[in-house]
């Protein structure tokens, strides 16, 4: 496709948010003419910004994606690198688990300035602009068409070549495909909320080490901590709804934090916490899946959209940066006919998509659990060693999702088979070493048969064969 014919390709991109102005970028980058319709304000030019969590973690999906339109140095530079998790025990021991080796780390993103910063990227080119205050409400995919209410309130039509729905876990644009014949969803609300606490910068520094996720680990709850860049911590505790609602009060909330998290208390200051627990509930977690991600060569769903993921393996962003890189990478290889390249997403990404949604609900369990776990902490060590000995056959599975582009569910099945050859080799080295020890006691009692037969329960053992 020549550039005069792909300018004449008009997409509309619905969501305004991180994936749908990283998208906008992609495609204005491909000459074709982008118009982003975002129901909210412009956040840049906003007195109160709404939203969900401050923090995200950058990985190297989301860099990659970002590298591809020339803005990850940028980015990065307003990230802060954390390079462990540090695990908070009850007793106030802190100890680190590294994600990976030395030279691997994630970055500590605010939320709020990466979409800035994208949606400036998305109006420096000349041929995409962004709406602001226009809310989708109708969409006929069919007829590439959609309708949007602007300020004024009067509807208007748009007709396009392309719909892109990058509008969030509860998408107006899926919602019009869950219309059409043989569209699958289904969703699911995990019975755990979430709160936003703040460790406030001390004496002008950071608080607590700043390279590091910070756990506190609580088996059926935890809270996280990660770092800003103006010093201060931004916390997150999740725990299930019902245990929010045994906090109705400010005592309540004192004797909770000081049963679970009596270190965090002084960090926080008690006035703070409560002011904070107090100025929001607790928030909802919601888990998306859907297929076909696309219908027809009309309309595509990208970012939680089409996979709205819980937060606990870090990869709702990363995800859906990648999506945006997969279907540009299809693009080129398609020479940008979408007749080819809709489908093939979906056949290619609904896998990944749904591998690191199972993921991120089972790492959940990994931050909250298992890594009180001293089996769990001695199965990484080992994993860790085997990967230092041979780093392309044996990959941890963090390593895998969070510092690689192997795709998602091959990464899942990479690590169920590496489970397996791990505990199969520790059942044969245990029993070698139970042989061995069998071995040497039998050994040792055939020098010395006199001296065991003289003990009295060896003497009742023998008259008891006799």
């Amino acid at each position: 496709m020549d550039s005069s014919d792909s300018q004449r390709k008009k997409v509309v991109v619905i969501g305004g948010g991180l994936v749908g102005a990283l998208n906008a970028c992609f495609l204005a980058k491909r000459n074709f003419q982008v118009d982003v319709y975002e129901a909210r304000e412009d956040i840049r030019v906003a007195e109160f910004v709404r939203g969900r969590s401050i923090n995200l973690a950058l990985s190297y999906r989301g860099r990659q994606a970002l590298k591809a339109i020339g803005l990850e140095d940028q980015i990065v530079s307003k990230g802060v690198p954390m390079r462990a998790r540090m695990i908070h025990s009850l007793s106030g021991k802190k100890s680190a688990i590294p994600y990976g080796t030395t030279s691997q780390y994630i970055l500590s993103i605010s939320r709020e300035n990466l979409n800035k910063d994208l949606l400036t990227a998305v109006e420096s080119y000349p041929n995409a602009s962004v709406h602001f205050g226009h809310r989708l409400s109708k969409c006929s995919p069919e007829e590439g068409m959609v309708t949007v209410l602007g300020p004024d309130k009067v509807p208007k039509d748009i007709t396009c070549d392309l719909i892109v729905g990058c509008d969030g876990a509860y998408s107006t644009v899926r919602a019009h495909l869950m219309k059409t014949p043989r569209f699958n969803y289904s969703q699911q609300y995990i019975p755990h909320g979430y709160m936003e606490l703040t460790i406030p910068p001390k004496n002008g520094e950071y608080a607590m080490e700043p390279n590091y996720l910070h756990i506190w680990p609580r088996n059926a709850f935890m809270m996280i901590a990660l770092p800003n860049m103006d010093k201060s911590f931004t916390c997150t505790l999740f725990m299930s709804f019902e245990e929010f609602e045994t906090l109705p009060t400010s005592t309540d909330v004192m004797e909770f934090f000081q049963k679970n998290f009596p270190d965090a208390i002084p960090l926080m200051g008690e006035q703070a916490l409560i002011r904070d627990f107090f100025l929001l509930p607790a928030q909802p977690m919601i888990s998306v899946k859907c297929s076909p991600f696309h219908l027809k060569s009309h309309c595509v769903l990208m970012g939680d959209a089409a996979h709205a993921i819980v937060p606990f393996f870090g990869q709702g962003m990363n995800a859906g940066f990648e999506d945006c890189l997969v279907f540009d990478e299809l693009m080129d290889k398609f020479n940008n006919d979408l007749n080819m390249c809709l489908p093939e997403f979906s056949r290619f990404r609904i896998p990944d998509d749904h591998a690191i949604s199972d993921l991120s609900m089972y790492n959940y369990i990994e931050m909250r659990a298992h890594v009180n776990s001293r089996w769990f902490l001695f199965q990484r060590i080992i994993e860790k060693f085997l990967h230092a000995i041979m780093p392309s056959t044996f990959i941890p599975l963090y390593t895998m999702v969070a510092f690689t582009r192997i795709r998602y569910h091959e990464a899942v099945l990479r690590w169920h088979w590496q489970k397996k050859v791990i505990n199969k080799g520790l059942f044969f080295l245990g029993s070698f070493i139970a042989l061995g020890g069998a071995y040497l006691l039998v050994h040792h009692m055939s020098w010395k048969p006199l001296e065991y037969l003289r003990r009295p329960a060896w003497n009742w053992n023998h008259r008891l064969l006799d």
